[in-house]
């Protein structure tokens, strides 16, 4: 079984063109994508949950 792909956080910004402060701001009021703290600290984002995130936040044009 393949692993999913994870995304840096700054992968996460470019592709949602976004900054970290704002990020962190809709983060803390539970807006933003899933993120996963790995043991070293880092953060990632599954490619699965920025997809979810995209399609749950779509604006019908």
């Amino acid at each position: 079984m393949a692993r999913p792909k994870m995304l840096k956080l700054p992968e996460v910004l470019e592709e949602i063109e976004m900054s970290r402060a704002a990020f962190y701001r809709m983060r803390a009021r539970g807006m933003a994508p899933k993120l996963i703290k790995l043991p070293n600290g880092q953060i990632r984002c599954r490619r699965s949950d920025l997809d979810a995130w995209w399609a749950e936040h779509e604006i019908a044009a």
